[in-house]
């Protein structure tokens, strides 16, 4: 691993202080860095392990106590507001930049960067009312997802329409607000590519991981993805090297993708992109040579980023409602609980469990094992 910083730079202020912040909060610690969060929920569970400043995220006073001393900013989610992201980045290093942040509150622009950049992505028209959506249904056909173009995240703020019958529906589902109609794709499976670039241009990828979802909420990450062809990798890379160079990007980026097709005919149908640590990089903290956490502190503090590479195979389950018995999940050998601390609530991340082997079939029965004995 590279060095640590020095003494003048051992201070990171993080915008929010949910679990993301609880971990790179624990990896900055691991690193010699400390942290400083600033967060409008008292309750936040990364406050556990580090500083936490609690105030609206525009608070002046709040924002000045935050880069006090600090020798960079980030964010653990894309759902902070960019006006006073972008205050602070002129007159302080905050990474990711301001810029990729707006980008990726916006569906619609992302999709406009996919175009921009020649990166393949499902057919997509935006609407602003009814009557678009209507329209939009005639040009994408049926069935079809209608998203809002901000906030929507882990299912919400999506809604799926069967025929031109639904579209009223959907349309209040997601508060009648801005939004785009995906054409539905006949995709094999879901995959994502968490990558990472310094501030000297240093980048590193993890292996393409294979995600599960259930109600729209990630439920499994499998890692490394099996089946990827050299083609299928090399196009994952070329389309997240562009999006960081095109962004000039700092920190950890996650690109989701939708796969097309099996062997070597498939493709890829880029998705959305996550400018921050993201779930399906969750495994890497067992996993890979270097967890995201601690590659994102690494990259935003200026330091050389460390290995993407992975440790044998890995899976990473999402904790949603309640952590079950720690005995039980103990009983299974390679499973690591990460317990977030949250009150328990329906449809709530409240922690993860990592599962590591030396190959696919001792993970796969070890999952089994989980589902049998823990689930």
């Amino acid at each position: 691993m590279s060095e640590a910083p020095d003494e003048s730079s051992r201070l990171l202020g993080i915008l929010g202080a949910g679990q993301l912040g609880l971990m790179l909060a624990e990896a900055a610690r691991s690193l010699g860095v400390r942290t400083r969060l600033l967060d409008p929920n008292p309750d936040s569970c990364a406050g556990q392990v580090s500083e936490l400043i609690v105030a609206e995220y525009d608070d002046t006073d709040a924002l000045a106590r935050l880069i006090e001393g600090a020798s960079a900013v980030t964010y653990e989610f894309e759902n902070i507001p960019v006006p006073p992201v972008r205050t602070l980045a002129e007159r302080h290093t905050v990474a990711p930049p301001p810029g990729a942040l707006e980008m990726a509150q916006d569906r619609l622009n992302e999709r406009k960067l996919f175009q921009r950049l020649g990166i393949a992505a499902p057919k997509s028209v935006a609407v602003d009312d009814l009557i678009d959506l209507a329209h939009a249904l005639e040009r994408v056909g049926t069935p079809a997802l209608l998203k809002a173009r901000r906030f929507g995240y882990d299912g919400k703020g999506q809604h799926p329409i069967s025929d031109s019958g639904d579209a009223p529906i959907a349309w209040e589902a997601i508060g009648r607000s801005p939004g785009i109609v995906d054409a539905q794709v006949p995709f094999v499976r879901e995959l994502s590519l968490v990558c990472v670039r310094s501030r000297t241009g240093q980048t590193g990828f993890y292996p393409l991981v294979e995600n599960v979802h259930r109600g729209g909420i990630l439920r499994l990450t499998r890692a490394p993805a099996q089946g990827i062809t050299p083609a299928l990798d090399a196009a994952a890379r070329r389309a997240g090297e562009a999006i960081l160079e095109e962004l000039d990007y700092v920190g950890v980026l996650a690109v989701e993708f939708f796969q097309m097709g099996a062997g070597d005919d498939a493709t890829l149908l880029a998705n959305e992109i996550a400018p921050r640590v993201h779930n399906s990089g969750h495994w890497t903290i067992e996993g890979a040579e270097t967890s995201q956490f601690e590659n994102h502190v690494r990259a935003v503090m200026g330091m050389a980023i460390g290995s993407c590479d992975a440790i044998g195979h890995s899976a990473m389950i999402n904790l949603v409602g309640s952590v079950p018995s720690p005995e039980r999940i103990a009983s299974i050998p390679g499973a690591v609980l990460h317990d977030y601390a949250k009150q328990p609530r329906p449809r709530r991340k409240v922690g993860h469990v990592t599962i590591t082997a030396d190959d696919r079939g001792e993970l796969d029965a070890l999952l089994e094992r989980f589902t049998r004995v823990v689930a």
